[in-house]
């Protein structure tokens, strides 16, 4: 199955060696290029792409406001967004992640990571580990933001459709734990994890496990620590 990925940047060049490189791929093509947030949302539905390498920063509609566009469609629900970004500090990192990106990558990643990075956002998965996205998320909360030290209430709420075994899951996501890892401190299989980790991003609507780390420590559920 080839991954149909969409480039969104304002400088043509950047696009230019993104489509080579992408297009070398056997699993993969690019359908389209966006210059502004709001063109990528346009394309996003009319290529029907599957992952959309997202620059932060374009005149008009941003790369943040076009993932949080993308991300409150329901049409648009399978499309994963990568955030490209040369500025990698924390508070784009995690506001990318509260807008609904998967992940987020420095443009001088090397060309294996950029690549790898689309194939684990295709596969429906945070691009981020989860022990570096809990990082993040734990300094950025912790310094305070307007959901810092103060759970977010409308997020606790949804917490109470989870079962105690997804609560459970839930704080080991956002401890940075993998699924195998998960399984082996319950006590239960890696399937029954991946199961209790997918019902609960449908319950609480988080597109994937990123999201889930943000609504943990949003929530209140887990508390910031910084080192």
């Amino acid at each position: 199955m080839t991954i149909r990925v969409l480039l969104a940047d304002d400088q043509a060049l950047l696009r230019s060696a993104f489509r080579v490189l992408v297009d070398s791929e056997p699993d993969m093509e690019v359908v389209g290029e966006a210059s502004d947030g709001a063109e990528a949302v346009r394309l996003a539905k009319e290529e029907r792409a599957d992952v959309v390498l997202m620059d932060i920063r374009m005149p008009g509609t941003d790369g943040l406001a076009a993932t949080r566009m993308i991300s409150a469609d329901p049409t648009l629900a399978h499309v994963r967004v990568v955030i490209l970004t040369t500025f990698e500090v924390d508070d784009y990192v995690v506001q990318s992640l509260r807008a609904g990106a998967s992940g987020f990558l420095g443009k001088g990643s090397e060309p294996d990571e950029l690549l790898s990075a689309i194939r684990v956002a295709a596969g429906g998965e945070a691009l981020l580990s989860p022990a570096a996205t809990k990082g993040l998320i734990a300094r950025f909360l912790a310094q305070g933001d307007g959901a810092g030290g103060d759970h977010d209430p409308a997020r606790s709420e949804r917490l109470d459709a989870l079962t105690g075994r997804e609560r459970e899951v839930l704080v080991q996501v956002a401890g940075g734990h993998s699924n195998d890892e998960i399984a082996e401190r319950l006590e239960v299989s890696p399937l029954t994890v991946k199961t209790h980790v997918n019902r609960a991003m449908a319950k609480l609507g988080a597109r994937d496990r990123a999201q889930l780390v943000v609504i943990a420590y949003e929530s209140g559920l887990v508390r910031p620590r910084v080192e």
